[in-house]
């Protein structure tokens, strides 16, 4: 177990008396890398403001932190577990000698509040973890970025049009498509099982659905007797705001006289409406370009002349200046639990198009952009074309008015700690 802690006081006195400093404890798969990473780093943040200690425990891939990072496990560890996922289709229930590591860890700190957010991804034992949470007295905030928390193994499910997650999850699993599985046994059926007896067993358990559309699902599943507040996605609106320097990407890219259509992802795939976008390509006039930032570099070497392919950034002031450059923020996505790259868009004053699918169309507005019926290629064409003949300036001030009052981080995050104090007292 690799740890760094930060130096603290364990007490502090106030008007002559001492006082216990309140600790967080989150738990992801990263830490400070990546959207739900980044999400757990600015609750940190916002908790050490406020005097609280911050711990952020985290599986792989991190960043500088200015929480106290505890790492669980190591890359042989996650190596080993997603080898044996493989195999067995049991993610979430190898790194057992981890988890048990970290449990020691959680006992000797002993924080006030544990807030989980993805416990899925290779590096957490999540039976062996909720066995010591339903023991403890410790509150637990439960974060749902996606909907692996009441499935068999799937964290989406809509695209493949899959509803077996309501009553089971029964063989075969037809998401077997779009999230690897074992290469011996399909365990969905025992997997769900398992899932509802060990989450609906914590009785200081509370839920927190990023969006309304996913919280109408947990309240379709196993999980609908647990308490639920949604609380959406925040970004940092300093960063995410309008970039004057923006122009000097145009120069570099050779983008000068060109309409620019942007779309982010961390991965892109079939649900992520890549094949959509060279669709798309091939319906667009000249002087409108597309711009994906996240594409692998062997995918990029294949794309059309008029799609301008990047690898993923991890500068959130960069991202920020592509939304300013941007025309256009589109979101081809079929599945997503929030749709924070259209909210980005909407801080650096783009608005954004999106399918009439999952949590999408909870974002738009008609002063912000476009709703189209996903697959709709032709739809998206259009949508372009009303936007792009009314000028971005149409737009701008809606959207970046939409982003401050709703989706302000300091707004959003203000509600977990909101939470947190009545969980607490």
């Amino acid at each position: 177990m690799c740890r760094r802690f930060g130096s603290f006081l364990a007490k502090r006195k106030e008007g002559g008396g001492m006082s216990e400093i309140k600790t967080l404890l989150q738990i992801n798969v990263t830490a400070n890398w990546g959207s739900t990473g980044k999400i757990a780093e600015d609750i940190g943040k916002m908790a050490l403001t406020k005097g609280w200690r911050s711990i952020i425990v985290y599986g792989r891939n991190h960043k500088a932190s200015e929480s106290e990072l505890i790492r669980i496990g190591n890359d042989y560890s996650v190596k080993e577990h997603a080898f044996e996922s493989r195999l067995f289709d049991n993610c979430g229930l190898s790194s057992r000698n981890a988890t048990r590591k970290l449990i020691k860890h959680i006992a000797a700190i002993s924080p006030d509040i544990i807030h989980l957010h993805n416990i899925h991804g290779y590096y957490i034992n999540y039976k062996i973890l909720f066995d010591y949470l339903t023991k403890s007295n410790t509150p637990v905030l439960w974060t749902l970025h996606d909907c692996w928390a009441f499935t068999g193994h799937c964290a989406y499910f809509d695209y493949a049009k899959c509803k077996k997650w309501m009553d089971g999850c029964l063989s075969p699993c037809p998401c077997k498509k779009f999230f690897p599985k074992s290469l011996l046994f399909e365990r969905s059926e025992k997997n769900w099982a398992l899932k509802r007896k060990c989450f609906t067993s914590n009785k200081n358990l509370t839920l927190v659905p990023v969006s309304e559309w996913l919280g109408k699902l947990v309240k379709q599943s196993f999980l609908k007797d647990i308490p639920m507040k949604v609380i959406h996605n925040g970004i940092d609106i300093n960063i995410f705001s309008p970039q004057i320097d923006a122009d000097m990407l145009r120069a570099r890219y050779r983008l000068e006289n060109k309409k620019i259509l942007l779309g982010v992802a961390s991965v892109w795939d079939e649900r992520k409406g890549l094949d959509d976008y060279l669709k798309l390509a091939e319906l667009l006039p000249n002087g409108i370009v597309i711009v994906l930032i996240g594409l692998h570099e062997g995918i990029i070497k294949h794309m059309p002349c008029n799609i301008i392919g990047l690898q993923r950034t991890e500068s959130q002031r960069e991202l920020a200046m592509w939304y300013t450059l941007a025309d256009i923020v589109l979101n081809l996505s079929y599945e997503e639990s929030f749709g924070l790259t259209t909210v980005e868009g909407f801080a650096c004053g783009t608005p954004g198009v999106v399918y009439n699918k999952t949590a999408s169309p909870e974002l738009i507005t008609s002063e912000t952009g476009e709703i189209v019926p996903p697959g709709d290629v032709q739809g998206i064409r259009n949508s372009i074309t009303t936007i792009l003949n009314r000028g971005k300036s149409f737009y701008a001030t809606a959207c970046r008015q939409r982003a401050v009052e709703l989706y302000n981080n300091n707004v959003c995050f203000e509600r977990y700690f909101n939470l947190y104090e009545t969980l607490i007292s």
